[in-house]
């Protein structure tokens, strides 16, 4: 499009300067046939026109480089890449992309860290049993039950003995000491009422067991020495009535006696059935009183 309108100017503007030439020349041969020049002079103005003529031509060629210029550099300015809200627009789009390229990645990299905590727990969880099925099991050494002898019952590490014929506290002890134990010492309510359980009911069924008060009268001692802790009287119990200086368990046909309110005090010399305690260590049997 841009050459066709060169054309056309060049074309328009050369045919004006055309027409202008031919009317000077024709108002030029008028004045010389009015006036009849002489032919020096009639030289001389033909040496004018023809410098006119090359004025001209130079000036339309001028205009027409001056167009032609003018032309380009529209087209120039035209054709120009537009820099502006385009360009920050491109940027833009180049850093979000930029930017959503890096958040995938992060999120990439805490996805593989995650997998790989979960596997190093997953092979430490497998060398450890791996480890405790190749480890050499210790068989620790069971210790051998504690065996009581028929007429003895076991409670923890302890055979009680209930015995079916009556002595003083003295001779009871005595007794005790003989099959290897000694009147019980009762540090429990749970050993109280196993003892209690397997006491047999009566009118007034009294069993000796290892306390007394004969050294230091209200300062109950255990037979081994140690002071008493946990008691179990029953209400009003101990009362020294007469001398009253050892302690028995009492049963009896009423119902709504309990265990832990069933000891009393009496005089030792008293024949009254007792109970027997003896240690025991793994493997060890009692021996059975006569």
């Amino acid at each position: 499009m841009s050459t066709s309108l060169s054309t056309a100017a060049r074309e328009g503007l050369y045919t004006n300067l055309k027409e202008e030439e031919d009317e000077e020349e024709q108002r030029a041969g008028a004045r010389r046939s009015a006036h009849s020049v002489s032919p020096g002079r009639l030289t001389f103005r033909q040496g004018s026109a023809g410098r006119y003529r090359m004025v001209s031509v130079c000036l339309a060629t001028l205009c027409l480089i001056l167009l032609i210029s003018l032309i380009a550099a529209a087209a120039h300015y035209k054709n120009r890449p537009q820099g502006g809200d385009g360009a920050t627009s491109e940027t833009q789009i180049q850093k979000q992309t930029q930017n959503s390229n890096a958040s995938a990645l992060i999120a990439t990299i805490n996805k593989l860290q995650q997998e790989k905590a979960e596997l190093q727990k997953e092979r430490d969880e497998l060398l450890a049993k791996l480890s405790a099925t190749k480890a050499p099991q210790v068989i620790k050494p069971t210790a051998p039950p504690i065996v009581c002898s028929p007429d003895w019952v076991l409670f923890n590490s302890s055979c009680y003995f209930i015995s079916r014929n009556t002595r003083d506290w003295p001779e009871s002890q005595s007794y005790c000491q003989s099959q290897g134990g000694h009147l019980a010492i009762i540090l429990s309510a749970e050993e109280q009422t196993f003892l209690w359980d397997r006491l047999p009911r009566g009118h007034w069924n009294a069993f000796w067991f290892g306390i007394t008060d004969e050294h230091t009268e209200d300062q109950w001692k255990w037979v081994d020495g140690t002071p008493l802790v946990d008691s179990f009287w029953e209400v009003g119990e101990p009362n020294n009535h007469i001398n009253e200086d050892c302690g028995y368990i009492v049963k009896t046909q009423v119902l709504k006696r309990v265990a832990v309110r069933s000891w009393y005090d009496a005089p030792c010399s008293m024949p009254r059935n007792f109970i027997c305690e003896k240690e025991m260590g793994p493997g060890v049997s009692t021996a059975s009183p006569h």
